[in-house]
C-alpha cells in the first residue's frame, strides 16, 4: 500500500504504533500529545534548520510526538496531519483552547497594559485558552494577556474567507510559511480557509484534491474560486483578479489572472490545471 510520506508518521527506523502491520519499520511507538507553547515553530524535513521548512506550527496547535531526541521532536500535526521535525523546547502539556486569534497577529502581553511588554507574537489562527475577560483584555490560563478585539471563540469563523486572504497582501513570500511574517501559496489558502471555518490540507496538490468542485475552464469566475497550476494555487477576488503568494514578486500579490496565466505559460510552460469552486 502506498502512503503519502508528508502525512504518514513513518520512517525506516521508527513509525507510529497504529501503522504496525501496514508498513515496515524497525520500531513502532505510541505517540504522546503535546501543544505548541510559542508563537510559531518550524516543521522541518530533518532535525536541522537548514533541511528546509515544510510548514509551520502555530501557538496552541496539537502535535503528536513519536520521538524526542537531542533537542528535536519528530511527530505529526493534528491540524493537517503534516509530519516532520520541530525544536523540542517549544512544546508543553495540552490545554483545552477556547479562542483563536482572528487578527493577522497579536502580541502575547505580560500584563493588561501594552507598556509592560510582550512575551511573544501570536499569528492568525493561534489557539488560546482564556481564563477570563476584562473590558479590553483577555487573561489566558498561562498568565499572559491578549487584546480582546483580536480574538474570537474557537467555533467562530470569518464570514468572508477571501477577505481574510486579502489582509495578507504585500506579506513576503516564504516557502513553508503560514503567518504574516511570510507565507507560501498554499499557506495563504489554508490559513484563510481555516479562518473561515473550512478545514484544508497543507500543500497545493492536497488542496486541489480535497477542496471544492472542479468547474469548466471557460466558466465565468467568481470570488473564492481556486486556480491551480502544477505546484501553485491562487484565489479569485472577483471575475478577473487573483490573489496569490508567489516567488515572482516574492510577496502576496493581487494581479489580473490573465497576466498570471500568460506569465506562467511563457516562463514555465505551465497552464492552469484545475479551477475549483467551494
Amino acid at each position: 500500500m502506498d502512503f503519502d510520506k508528508r502525512v504518514t508518521p513513518a520512517r525506516l527506523d521508527l513509525a507510529a504504533a497504529h501503522l504496525e502491520g501496514k508498513i515496515h519499520a524497525a520500531k513502532f511507538v505510541e505517540g504522546r500529545t503535546a501543544q505548541l507553547t510559542r508563537g510559531v515553530a518550524g516543521l522541518y524535513g530533518a532535525p536541522i534548520d537548514s533541511s528546509g521548512l515544510r510548514t509551520q506550527l502555530l501557538f496552541g496547535e496539537s502535535f503528536t510526538i513519536y520521538e524526542d531526541k537531542l533537542g528535536w521532536v519528530w511527530g505529526q500535526a493534528a491540524l493537517d496531519g503534516y509530519v516532520g521535525f520541530a525544536r523540542a523546547d517549544g512544546f508543553g502539556a495540552p490545554v483545552a483552547a477556547t479562542h483563536r486569534v482572528i487578527a493577522r497577529g497579536t502580541p502575547l502581553l505580560n500584563a493588561p497594559d501594552v507598556k509592560k511588554g510582550a512575551r511573544d507574537m501570536l499569528p492568525m489562527n493561534a489557539k488560546i485558552a482564556v481564563a477570563d475577560m476584562s473590558e479590553r483584555f483577555a487573561r489566558l490560563t498561562n498568565g499572559a494577556y491578549v487584546f480582546g478585539g483580536h480574538i474570537a471563540p474557537l467555533d467562530a469563523s470569518a464570514p468572508d474567507w477571501v477577505g481574510v486572504a486579502e489582509q495578507f497582501a504585500g506579506v513576503p513570500y516564504v516557502w513553508g510559511g503560514k503567518t504574516a511574517a511570510g507565507l507560501d501559496c498554499s499557506g495563504l489558502v489554508q490559513t484563510a480557509l481555516e479562518a473561515g471555518g473550512i478545514k484544508a490540507p497543507r500543500d497545493t496538490d492536497m488542496i486541489e484534491s480535497a477542496i471544492g468542485i472542479a468547474i469548466a475552464p471557460d466558466s465565468e469566475l467568481r470570488r473564492g474560486d481556486l486556480i491551480f497550476w502544477k505546484g501553485h494555487v491562487g484565489v479569485m477576488l472577483d471575475a478577473a483578479r487573483l490573489i496569490h503568494a508567489n516567488g515572482y514578486f516574492m510577496q502576496v500579490s493581487v494581479e489580473p489572472l490573465a497576466e498570471v496565466r500568460a506569465r506562467t505559460l511563457a516562463s514555465e510552460n505551465l497552464p492552469v490545471r484545475t479551477i475549483k469552486r467551494l
